[in-house]
């Protein structure tokens, strides 16, 4: 018997597992580093080496064959799993020396070593401390390896081949009272501004610039298991809007003992944004840091002597500025990497770092750049889009541009030694290919191609076809999902708009995968819409900002304009039986759009809703809402617990009791406004799920509770006239 679809994508964890990912390249272009499971319903990530040479790929490190099965996961990396959104379990990061020659990584909270060069078996690193050591990291030669361990860094010879002793373990930075930690991202860096780690190598291997963090100004909050009521609350320092942040500062820990402090106002700027010490730089790494406003954003370098910094570059915006993944970033030249928004689009600036502030950039005013991947000499890899629903891959060097993708599609990649790896999702098939390209001398002809071999699961599902429409007046790109099924003037059916709908993340992309769930969906019976509207990324600063002060309403009417639109396209969409669901900031959107708009929606599915923005934390609220003190009205207007007496319409609540990003607190006021009105609405708890509800067995369900639930919302009878 086949296995049904929402079994199928619990145990796949969406569809993600034996899908090559991960990459790293070595300098000379001729090996790739990859992470990938034995298959598609194998949770444990093995470490691979591809022979660009030969093709041949090898198994650098299996987990299960190092007696490690990852299944004791120590607390601090549980949480960073967390904050990455990482399903699967296994290897699931890795770290590599510079020549890629040897792999550090931590299994149930020990270090091992791979040998990437194929002299020998990964072995253990056997360390001196009792506790789980986290975040391992070869220094660039692949001498030494660092760790975190109780909260202190620290660093231990790593011999050649692959193997360890504890010989010469030392620590470099511990911490000297309760709540501060060295080496380790606090929860909002994590989180917030992509920033999973704590600490980097010096160049020359000699020292470590790391985080030290101190989380004692932080509140704390008591997240329990009411299921397991013996156990203690887990208690979590949690910075929420107008609330204390946690105070980051920077060390310089040389091999050699010294401390030296790195000196900037961390009053006024607190956020350490990202830092960038490469071989290439001047002397001293660089950072990014913001002030809590996220209107002002510095380049700074740090004197790696002193400790002194050094202003390198300013940039201003009168709402807020993002921080854009892989920048700064040098070239070989010398060139500094950056990223600003110009004419209407983020744009890409290569430039020496004193006349990075006049010069022009080095991309279109029509292409939205998205991240830096890799520079590669003088070769910046970056992904960049001309249509919002399509990510391409380009590179800039002195010569020019050059647009490497050209199939409609979502691609993205690694750069090194003349070689790229391209990963790519289109509109023909569901899965995820691989392929590795080389460079080869002007008049050589290139290689063909290398494929790395994919063993995701073929979907249970009719291949997803979505229609992408530009909908409305401001052009809402917007995907309709038909059942496989259905003919057109058959029948009417209930439409179920399924969106994200907010800052960060698309849903409507030209890539089949996107819409597995939702082509699953529409072949229970619905017609699905997604729509991506003010707010989403990759259509440049101004539709970014439209929602500055205010989640409800342009996020909403964009929903409504794009259901209309969608209705005129298609005319066997029914109107009248319109149901709506989401998770996180979907989840938001789908309880707000029942609660403002009953004469459009007729049922929801609000999964971990944000349903009261102070509850919500620092860094994303106040920056698109403000601090709570002083733009109170903005958090009263975003806030769902006023319109709790206006529901009419039925409404399910759902929520992971152990979710620790967005609180189940959020689910339960809002339930408490709703009974304080006589409202009537279901509520369905996950005990011991967190923001994921990563469960397979809660995956499997929470699908066929929800078709269920709107199922009997939709039905003719069940839908009410509009009060």
């Amino acid at each position: 018997m086949t296995e049904s679809f929402p079994r199928q994508y619990a145990a796949t964890r969406c569809f993600s597992l034996g899908i090559p990912r991960v990459f790293n390249i070595s300098p000379d272009g001729c090996r790739v580093a990859f992470l990938r499971s034995r298959s598609g319903t194998d949770p444990v990530n093995c470490l691979w080496v591809l022979d660009l040479d030969s093709g041949a790929e090898h198994l650098a490190a299996d987990p299960l064959a190092l007696g490690a099965p990852d299944d004791d996961l120590p607390p601090e990396e549980r949480a960073r799993r967390e904050r990455a959104r990482e399903r699967a379990g296994g290897i699931v990061s890795y770290a590599c020396d510079r020549d890629l020659t040897v792999a550090v990584f931590a299994l149930s909270g020990r270090i091992f070593a791979a040998d990437l060069a194929g002299r020998g078996e990964p072995r253990v690193v056997p360390v001196p401390v009792p506790g789980p050591a986290l975040d391992p990291r070869p220094d660039p030669a692949g001498r030494r390896v660092a760790y975190v361990s109780g909260g202190a860094l620290r660093v231990a010879d790593l011999p050649a081949g692959g193997g360890g002793s504890p010989g010469g373990d030392r620590v470099l930075a511990a911490p000297e009272r309760d709540h501060v930690t060295y080496g380790l991202p606090e929860f909002i860096a994590a989180e917030e501004m992509g920033r999973l780690r704590g600490y980097w190598w010096s160049p020359d291997g000699s020292a470590i610039l790391a985080a030290r963090v101190d989380d004692g100004p932080v509140q704390r909050w008591h997240i329990a298991d009411p299921a397991n009521p013996a156990q203690p609350p887990a208690e979590v320092a949690y910075p929420a809007a107008g609330t204390a942040n946690a105070e980051v500062t920077l060390v310089l820990a040389g091999l050699d003992g010294s401390h030296t402090p790195v000196d900037w106002d961390q009053v006024a700027y607190p956020y350490l944004a990202t830092v960038c010490w490469e071989e290439t730089g001047e002397a001293g790494p660089l950072f990014v840091v913001q002030d809590r406003t996220q209107r002002q954003m510095r380049i700074l370098r740090a004197d790696a002597a002193t400790g002194r910094c050094e202003l390198v570059h300013a940039a201003s915006d009168d709402a807020w500025l993002d921080i854009v993944p892989g920048v700064p970033a040098w070239t070989a030249a010398g060139d500094l990497v950056w990223t600003g928004d110009a004419d209407g689009a983020r744009r890409l600036y290569v430039a020496p770092p004193a006349a990075l502030a006049g010069a022009p950039p080095v991309t279109p005013a029509g292409l939205q750049v998205r991240g830096v991947l890799d520079v590669d000499g003088d070769t910046v890899l970056f992904a960049a889009s001309q249509e919002p629903a399509e990510i391409h891959l380009w590179t800039y060097a002195p010569a020019g541009l050059t647009r490497l993708t050209s199939e409609p599609g979502v691609y993205g990649g690694r750069r090194a030694g003349g070689t790229t790896v391209v990963a790519q999702r289109t509109l023909r098939e569901a899965g995820r290919r691989v392929r590795v390209l080389r460079d080869m001398p002007d008049g050589a002809a290139a290689p063909p191609a290398i494929e790395i071999t994919s063993l995701g699961a073929r979907p249970n599902v009719a291949t997803p076809a979505p229609v992408l429409l530009s909908a409305g007046q401001r052009e809402i790109r917007t995907a309709v999902v038909l059942p496989s099924w259905h003919q057109p003037g058959s029948a009417k059916l209930p439409v179920v708009l399924a969106p994200y709908g907010g800052p960060g993340h698309q849903e409507v992309l030209a890539a089949a995968g996107t819409y597995l769930t939702a082509q699953w969906l529409a072949d229970q019976g619905f017609a699905v819409v997604v729509a991506d509207g003010r707010g989403t990324p990759g259509r440049g600063p101004e539709w970014d900002r439209a929602i500055r002060g205010d989640f409800a309403g342009p996020v909403l009417e964009d929903q409504v304009d794009a259901l209309h639109a969608a209705g005129q396209r298609f005319s066997d969409l029914d109107l009248g039986r319109v149901g709506i669901r989401g998770w996180s900031f979907g989840g938001y959107l789908a309880a707000l759009a029942v609660l403002r708009r009953p004469d459009v929606f007729h049922a929801a599915v609000a999964g971990a809703p944000v349903t009261d923005m102070r509850l919500y934390d620092t860094h994303y609220t106040e920056r698109y809402l403000g601090h709570p003190d002083e733009d109170k009205e903005a958090y009263e207007r975003c806030s769902l617990l006023p319109d709790a007496p206006r529901l009419r319409r039925p409404l399910l609540l759902i929520h992971g009791l152990a979710d620790d990003n967005v609180v189940v607190a959020h689910t339960l006021r809002l339930s408490s406004a709703l009974l304080a009105a006589g409202r009537m609405h279901n509520v369905l708890p996950l005990s011991g799920s967190t923001h994921m509800a990563a469960q397979a067995e809660v995956m499997e369900n929470l699908l066929l509770l929800q078709v269920d639930f709107l199922r009997r919302s939709l039905a003719p009878a069940a839908i009410a006239p509009n009060p």
